[in-house]
């Protein structure tokens, strides 16, 4: 019989809760099963197995930074919706680094199509940006990992510079913006 009170929700949330506090690397059954007071096995009665967990949390996770995302750029038009997608992903990263990084455990984790939210979103802000449709792909690519490898960068500690980090994070987003625009001002690109 389940434990009364722990269901897939709460085995999720209880996930959740190790992510937060070691990271998504951390994440183990073993570790979910002390926070609920039950033995690894009686996990099983609410999630088939680490997996699964893995794609519960990642799915969850997927859905928050697309929401931020879709908040961030609600309204917004040109290069002021891609800045403010950069800006969103980097302060959901900052402020959740164990969960930004279960978003890009996602595909690992099987989400296939629901994974491709925040990919969308970041294709709305490069198309508003003007980039020319037969290159969204390979502006996404470079938004994405643009993005992505200042925050882990920057989760990583690799800013020991004095120099202020903002500032960098700036620049980073106004020269892919200057890029892409540049991009949409090309014809025929091959």
């Amino acid at each position: 019989m389940p434990r009364a009170g722990l269901t897939a929700a709460a085995v999720t949330d209880l996930a959740l809760s190790v992510v937060d506090e070691v990271g998504w690397a951390e994440l183990t059954l073993s570790a979910v099963a002390s926070r609920a007071g039950v033995a690894v096995p009686s996990l099983y009665k609410h999630v088939a197995g680490l997996p699964a967990l893995r794609a519960a949390v990642a799915a969850r996770c997927v859905d928050e930074l697309g929401t931020a995302l879709d908040a961030a750029v609600h309204g917004r038009t040109g290069q002021d919706a891609l800045w403010h997608l950069a800006v969103a992903t980097r302060a959901y990263a900052l402020a959740s680094p164990g969960r930004y990084r279960a978003v890009q455990g996602a595909d690992a984790a099987g989400l296939g199509e629901a994974a491709e939210h925040p990919a969308a979103v970041v294709a709305h802000a490069v198309e508003q940006v003007g980039a020319p449709q037969e290159r969204w792909v390979d502006a996404v690519r470079a938004v994405r990992a643009s993005v992505h490898g200042f925050v882990e960068l920057e989760l990583a500690g690799g800013f020991g510079m004095p120099e202020d980090v903002e500032v960098s994070f700036r620049y980073l987003v106004d020269t892919l913006v200057a890029g892409l625009r540049r991009e949409a001002g090309r014809v025929g690109l091959s």
